[in-house]
C-alpha cells in the first residue's frame, strides 16, 4: 500500500501534467522514466533504444493536451501503455524494414553510382571487389545500407573503432585504386 504522501504527490502531479502546468513534465519525467525505460527496455531489448522511447513517448503526450486527461484514469498506467504500444510500433517497424532488406536482391555497389563512364564505373566494381570483405562489409553497410557506424559494430558484432577504421582504410584503398586507374 503507497504512503497517502505518495498517492497525494501522484494526484498533484496528474493534475498538473493533464493541465500543462510548469515543471510538470520534468516532475513526471523525473518520476516516470525509470520505469518506462524498464518496460521499453522489456520489448526492445536495447537500453539506447529504451531510453528514445521513453523519452519520445512521454514528450508527443505532453505535446498534445488532449492525449492525457485524468478522466483516463492513473497518468502511471497511461504512461506505461503508451510507451508498450510505441515499443511495440518500433520494434515491427525494425523487423519491416529488416524484411524489405532482406528481400531486396543484392546488387553490385558499383550499380548505386550513377556513374556515366563506363571504364570508371568498372574499374570501383573490380576496386569494391579486391577489398577484404573485413573493409568491403562496413563500407557497403555505410554508403548503401545508410547505417550509422554504431549500427554497423552491433551488425556486425566489433567495436566501434575497429568500424570506422575499416572503413577508412577501405576508402584509402578506393581512392589509390580508382587515382592509380587514371594515370
Amino acid at each position: 500500500m503507497r504512503s497517502p504522501t505518495v498517492a497525494w504527490g501522484d494526484a498533484r502531479l496528474e493534475a498538473d501534467f493533464a493541465d500543462r502546468r510548469a515543471g510538470a513534465f520534468e516532475r513526471a519525467y523525473t518520476r516516470f522514466t525509470p520505469l518506462l525505460v524498464s518496460i521499453a527496455y522489456a520489448v526492445l531489448g536495447d537500453r539506447m533504444e529504451a531510453e528514445d522511447c521513453a523519452h519520445d513517448t512521454l514528450l508527443r503526450i505532453w505535446k498534445d493536451p488532449a492525449s492525457y486527461q485524468r478522466g483516463r484514469g492513473n497518468l502511471r498506467v497511461f504512461l506505461t501503455v503508451c510507451v508498450r504500444n510505441h515499443a511495440i510500433s518500433l520494434l515491427r517497424a525494425a523487423k519491416r524494414h529488416a524484411e524489405i532488406l532482406a528481400s531486396q536482391p543484392r546488387s553490385d555497389a558499383s550499380e548505386s553510382f550513377e556513374i556515366p563512364d563506363y571504364l570508371q564505373r568498372s574499374q570501383l566494381a573490380g576496386a569494391l571487389r579486391a577489398l577484404p570483405e573485413e573493409q568491403r562489409e562496413p563500407l557497403q553497410l555505410s554508403f548503401f545500407g545508410y547505417l550509422t557506424h554504431e549500427q554497423i559494430a552491433q551488425r556486425l558484432n566489433v567495436p566501434l573503432g575497429t568500424v570506422k577504421s575499416r572503413i577508412s582504410l577501405a576508402l584509402r584503398k578506393l581512392r589509390a585504386a580508382m587515382t592509380e586507374g587514371a594515370g
